[in-house]
């Protein structure tokens, strides 16, 4: 452990901003984390589905608060991607990100058509296994937007974050105010994203991230403007989706949820300092180094791992609080909380047998020189 403390610390460039890299971790961390505790699987009438505890405990809405954390990936995305471009043309650039993104989904997708196929063919129901592969394919939407704009970067650098939000206010207001088409939410699929991604496209040119005042001012303005949001204009006080729910502030996301991401980013800005000195510290980097770089495969995979897990839990012969009992009860949560470290330990044997997928193969195109930056690039 020591040896490979030692090598991360020799291939980091003395001026690599860690702190980026922790925001991004903590990012990724909060999105796994948020996922474990706000979807269970319960069966009902002999099929397994999808159940949120947030559905028959609406007080738990300060959860997603704090665990629904895609803003702060984007922003950081945005940063990156505003000065990754550097020495290389855009093609190349692009395919290695794209790369990048999309190699670990070359092993999820077909290891669950497999799972799938084989589920049904031993007499699982269909609505069983569409539960479970929608569980582990869903996220790929994440990724797909992330392409959108990532492909985009030359044209969302000559945006100002407030033209997307506008969209996303526009789309609202159609959508809510003026009983407009539900199709019309798909544009805020991409623009309510962009806003962060162009936030972090606008402070990587202008040579890293502001000040403290500015930081505060996002918390501060975007904190109050998702309050007033909830409060006043109906909005969900939940910052995920929750099965029957009329409104869903994340699918696709709403101006609450655009408006609640900035607040994030103000976050974001004001936790810089105190990460960067965290971060300095060789296995703290360590950890958060090696999280980046098997960080698609991590966002990927923990469904897997939570699946795994309660599948295997089925073998007790019992129901076990937490894992199969419905999310009704505060009981519930306590017991949901002790099986995360068991969550964790499935998900890195996920991670340890397809992280490999994350690494360019040799003789790709898409594969960058050998580089200490390579971390997260």
């Amino acid at each position: 452990m020591r040896d490979l403390v030692e090598r991360v610390g020799k291939a980091t460039p003395a001026d690599r901003d860690r702190g980026l890299d922790g925001l991004r971790a903590l990012s990724i961390l909060g999105v796994v984390l948020g996922h474990w505790l706000v979807t269970a699987l319960v069966t009902d009438s002999g099929t397994v589905r999808a159940a949120s505890p947030l559905r028959e405990l609406p007080g738990l809405a300060p959860v997603s608060w704090l665990f629904q954390t895609l803003a702060v990936f984007f922003l950081v995305g945005g940063m990156v991607a505003a000065r990754g471009g550097a020495g290389a043309g855009y093609r190349v650039w692009l395919g290695r990100r794209l790369a990048r993104l999309f190699r670990p989904v070359a092993a999820v997708v077909p290891v669950w058509a497999v799972i799938a196929v084989a589920m049904l063919a031993a007499g699982v129901g269909p609505g069983t296994v569409t539960s479970l592969a929608r569980l582990v394919w869903s996220p790929l939407w994440f990724l797909l937007v992330l392409a959108v704009l990532t492909a985009a970067t030359p044209l969302a650098a000559r945006l100002r974050p407030a033209w997307p939000l506008a969209v996303v206010a526009l789309v609202d207001l159609v959508r809510y105010g003026l009983d407009g088409p539900a199709w019309l939410g798909g544009v805020n699929v991409v623009a309510g994203w962009a806003v962060p991604y162009c936030l972090g496209l606008s402070w990587g040119r202008n040579g890293g991230p502001p000040g403290r005042g500015t930081g505060w001012a996002l918390l501060l303005g975007g904190t109050g403007a998702t309050a007033g949001l909830v409060l006043w204009a109906g909005y969900p006080a939940a910052m995920v989706g929750v099965p029957g729910a009329e409104i869903s502030n994340l699918d696709p996301p709403t101006l609450a949820a655009v408006t609640f991401g900035l607040a994030q980013c103000g976050a974001a800005v004001l936790l810089l300092g105190p990460l960067r000195r965290v971060l300095r510290r060789p296995a703290a980097w360590a950890a958060v180094a090696l999280a980046n770089l098997a960080a698609i495969t991590i966002f990927l995979w923990h469904q897997t791992a939570m699946i795994a897990v309660t599948a295997l839990g089925l073998l007790s012969g019992q129901a076990l609080p937490g894992l199969h009992t419905a999310p009704d009860s505060g009981g519930w949560v306590v017991a949901r909380l002790a099986w995360l470290p068991v969550f964790a330990v499935a998900l890195a044997a996920c991670c340890a047998a397809f992280r490999g997928h994350e690494r360019p193969r040799r003789g790709s195109r898409a594969q960058a020189p050998p580089r200490p930056d390579h971390l997260i690039s």
